[in-house]
């Protein structure tokens, strides 16, 4: 739910308007008080986070119309800062590849952004009362609960903005009329979505009640996904990279930890 497939001229001007300015406005700041760590620890970073986050993002899973974000990933390993300048980059080359108009690249950085936030404070507090042996579980949880808060976040956009929902999001094999589910690989629902921002503009609008109960309806098994696989990488680089996890991407280095010494210099 990191970001809202909606086109040009849909939105109201003072919503997406609005959107840029606030978006521009904390990227600035950000970029700002980033600017006092080691550039060369963390370009490489915020670059191989935004690529990974750019392909999950055009990577749909079928039936459900669901991709991968990887953004509590990517909050956790750039902390708050560098978050919010890749939310930026990424949403940037997205809205250039179909996956929304650029009027909306300041609403949609918004929503990125506040999953990658969300993930790093959830994960953070989490570790603190788990432990950090539990990588996993905490990284597990933080995700689940991000995206339902981000799906909260798109539902009340969506009821602000006081337009047809029905080119917010895909809906896979779900019909949003009557919410029924149709064969997966019928009526050219079976696609990866690259450079496709996946709209049906053709569709009817669905009013936001209906909406919420799509995505409330195939957004669970999307974040259980993406749990997992968050999980997963957070895990494994827990233990080959612990400092990355545990110190953050904006800690300066002073003592290598366990498994970590190969990364120093």
């Amino acid at each position: 739910m990191s970001h809202i497939h909606i086109p040009d001229g849909v939105l109201p001007v003072w919503l997406w308007l609005g959107g840029w300015v606030v978006a521009a406005a904390i990227v600035w700041l950000a970029s700002a008080r980033s600017g006092g760590v080691d550039v060369r620890r963390k370009v490489p970073l915020v670059g191989v986070m935004a690529a990974l986050m750019l392909v999950a993002m055009s990577s749909e899973i079928v039936p459900i119309a669901y991709h991968i974000n990887l953004t509590v990933v990517a909050g956790v390993l750039l902390g708050p800062q560098l978050s919010i300048v890749a939310a930026f980059v990424v949403q940037v080359v997205l809205a250039l590849l179909g996956h929304g108009g650029v009027t909306v690249i300041g609403l949609n950085t918004l929503m990125t952004a506040s999953e990658m936030l969300f993930g790093w404070m959830l994960f953070r507090g989490l570790i603190t009362v788990l432990g950090p042996r539990r990588v996993g579980l905490a990284s597990g949880v933080a995700t689940v609960v991000t995206l339902a808060l981000a799906t909260t976040m798109l539902v009340g956009l969506v009821a602000v903005s006081g337009v047809g929902a029905a080119t917010v999001r895909e809906t896979g094999a779900l019909d949003p009329q009557n919410l029924t589910f149709a064969a997966p690989f019928s009526d050219s629902i079976f696609s990866v979505g690259l450079f496709s921002g996946g709209e049906r503009s053709s569709s009817p609008a669905v009013p936001v009640r209906r909406f919420a109960t799509i995505v409330y309806t195939l957004g669970p098994l999307g974040w259980l996904i993406e749990a997992l696989v968050t999980a997963a990488v957070l895990s494994y680089i827990a233990r080959v990279r612990p400092s990355l996890i545990f110190e953050g991407a904006l800690t300066p280095a002073r003592q290598a930890l366990p498994g970590d010494e190969h990364g120093r210099h």
